[in-house]
C-alpha cells in the first residue's frame, strides 16, 4: 500500500539558547543550523525510514527547490509537489539545554495548495491507502473527504492545534493522532471525553511518559510506557512517531507494534540535534535495540 501525505514542507532554521526566551528579552544564540522541516516533510521522511512507500502532497516557494531534491533523496516521491512564486514556508526554532523548544512559524507556499492539484495525486491512490494530513496546510477538509470516498485509510495528526480544524475532518478520520495536551485541548472544545469520539483510532502521546491507544471500536484503552533516554533536543519527535506509525499500520503491523515501532524512533530522534535531516532509519532502531 502506499501513504499520501498532505503536508507542509518549511525550511527551519534552528538557534541553541542558553534558555528559551522571555518576553521582551534579547537573546545571543551559541548555534544556528538550516535544514528541511515542516510537520509534513518531518512524516513523510519518517514514513520512508520505516519503509513505507510516501507521496508527498505540497508546495514549495521559488527558494525551495532544495527541500524537494532532499526529500526525494530520503525516498519520497516528490512529483506531487507543486513549484510556486513567493516564498517557502519557514520556521525559526529556539532550542534549549534541556531539549525543549519553541517555534515561529511562517505558512508560505503551505497554504496556497490548489484543490485540483490534491485531487489529481489522490486520484493515483488505490483503496486501502491511506491519507495523512496535519494542520499547516490548507485544503484538508477537501482531501478527508475525498479520500473516504475512495476508500483510503486518513489519519490526521492535530497539531498545530485548532479545534475547529479538528471538527471538520472528525466525520472522515479513521485515526487521530495528538498530544497529553491537545487532548485535553478538543475535549474541552468538544464536550467529550476522547472514548466517547466517532474515531476508531485515537492515539494520545504523552512525551516521556509514554501514549495512550483508544480503540473506539472495541472500547479498550491500553498505556505504552515510554523508552527512556537522554534529550537533547524534542524538535520533530512527534513527527518522528507519527510517521513510524503510520508506516508500520500501512505494512500491516499489529496497533501494538507499530507503536512500539514509532516510540522507539521518536525515543532516538530526541537525542539528536536536527529535524528531518536526522530522523533514524530501521537500521539505527535495530542498532538501539541491540544497545
Amino acid at each position: 500500500m502506499a501513504i499520501w501525505n498532505l503536508g507542509s514542507i518549511n525550511i527551519d532554521v534552528v538557534y541553541r539558547v542558553p534558555h528559551l526566551p522571555a518576553p521582551g528579552e534579547t537573546l545571543a544564540a551559541t548555534e544556528v543550523t538550516r535544514g528541511l522541516g515542516g510537520k509534513g516533510a518531518n512524516m513523510s521522511v519518517a514514513a520512508a525510514r520505516a519503509a513505507g512507500r510516501v507521496a508527498h502532497i505540497g508546495a514549495v516557494g521559488a527558494d525551495g527547490g532544495w527541500t524537494v531534491d532532499r526529500l526525494m533523496e530520503y525516498g519520497v516521491d516528490v512529483r506531487h509537489i507543486a513549484r510556486l512564486t513567493g516564498e517557502t514556508g519557514h520556521a525559526i526554532i529556539a532550542v534549549d539545554g534541556a531539549g525543549e523548544n519553541n517555534i515561529i512559524l511562517y505558512t508560505g507556499a503551505n497554504s496556497h495548495l490548489d484543490s485540483d492539484m490534491i485531487g489529481a495525486a489522490l486520484s493515483s491512490a488505490d483503496r486501502g491507502d491511506t491519507l495523512l494530513m496535519q494542520n499547516e496546510t490548507n485544503g484538508q477538509a477537501e482531501a478527508a473527504q475525498m479520500a473516504s470516498q475512495l476508500g483510503l485509510k486518513v489519519v490526521y495528526a492535530a497539531a498545530p492545534f485548532d479545534a475547529d480544524a479538528v471538527r471538520v475532518v472528525m466525520p472522515y478520520l479513521d485515526m487521530l493522532v495528538l498530544n497529553a495536551v491537545e487532548a485535553a485541548q478538543l475535549s474541552d472544545a468538544l464536550g467529550a471525553e476522547l472514548d466517547d469520539l466517532h474515531i476508531s483510532q485515537i492515539v494520545v502521546t504523552r512525551g516521556a511518559e509514554g501514549c495512550d491507544h483508544y480503540d473506539n471500536i472495541h472500547k479498550t484503552r491500553q498505556h505504552y510506557p515510554s523508552v527512556k533516554v537522554d534529550a537533547v533536543d524534542t524538535t520533530g519527535a512527534g513527527d518522528t512517531f507519527t510517521g513510524y506509525l503510520v508506516a508500520g499500520l500501512d505494512r500491516d503491523l499489529p496497533i501494538a507494534q507499530a507503536i512500539e515501532l514509532a516510540m522507539t524512533a521518536g525515543a532516538i530522534m530526541v537525542t539528536r540535534h536536527g529535524t528531518a535531516d536526522v530522523i533514524p532509519d530501521l537500521k539505527d532502531i535495530e542498532d538501539f535495540k541491540r544497545g
